[in-house]
């Protein structure tokens, strides 16, 4: 579907019509949100980057890289240009991640702490927002089985060089406070497996999203 085009009804998603709306109506703005959320999150990432091994660096920012390719999907789209592909890994990465975050914030609320109380909550509902967003890309995408085959293989590959087999140096997951001893992350502990057993259904979650949207469930007569 090109940009000239009028956003599909035929998926279903949790966004109220009206605002759905609204969204397709400030496509620029959403798209500036997304880009300054992404130079946020570099930021945010920049102590864990000085320690990660070079080659390893595209797999440690996961919600800034999601925030990105959402703008991607979403520029592409509006410029008559949409990819399948792209938009594929930006669902499953803004399923999987905006609702991660908020999982390892509530499960270790005590470790975040240190966060000012408005920082907090920055992080908590902006990226619920992540995760609200990603349906806007049913209304513009028909995926084919293939497309969703790479946005998975590429989250589930993170997730396993995340938490399982790093392939260089330790687990590449964003660190949890729990796990950073003098600057430095330990993987044993019983958070790790917390979030990476999050991290590991919420992939699962995202790809059955995008597998019911090309094979609808059957309704009953």
């Amino acid at each position: 579907m090109n940009s000239t085009s009028s956003p599909t009804l035929t998926t279903w998603s949790p966004i109220p019509a009206p605002l759905e709306r609204i969204a397709f109506k400030l496509v620029w703005p959403i798209i500036f949100i997304n880009l300054l959320g992404t130079a946020f999150g570099f930021l945010y990432y920049l102590p864990q980057f000085s320690v990660e091994p070079f080659l390893m660096l595209p797999f440690v920012p996961d919600s800034p890289v999601a925030t990105l390719f959402f703008a991607l999907s979403l520029g592409l789209w509006k410029l008559g240009k949409n990819s399948i592909w792209i938009s594929s890994i930006a669902f499953i990465g803004c399923i999987k991640l905006g609702l991660w975050t908020p999982y390892v914030l509530l499960m270790f609320f005590s470790d975040f702490s240190y966060l000012h109380p408005l920082m907090y909550h920055f992080l908590f509902w902006s990226h619920l927002a992540m995760a609200l967003q990603a349906f806007l890309i049913f209304r513009y995408t028909t995926f084919s089985f293939a497309a969703i085959l790479v946005g998975f293989s590429w989250h589930f590959f993170n997730d396993i060089v995340d938490y399982f087999i790093p392939l260089i140096g330790s687990p590449h997951h964003t660190w949890l406070p729990s796990e950073v001893i003098g600057g430095v992350a330990y993987h044993a502990g019983s958070a790790h497996s917390i979030a990476a057993a999050g991290a590991v259904l919420l992939t699962f979650i995202s790809l059955v999203f995008l597998l019911i949207s090309i094979y609808p469930l059957p309704r009953r007569l």
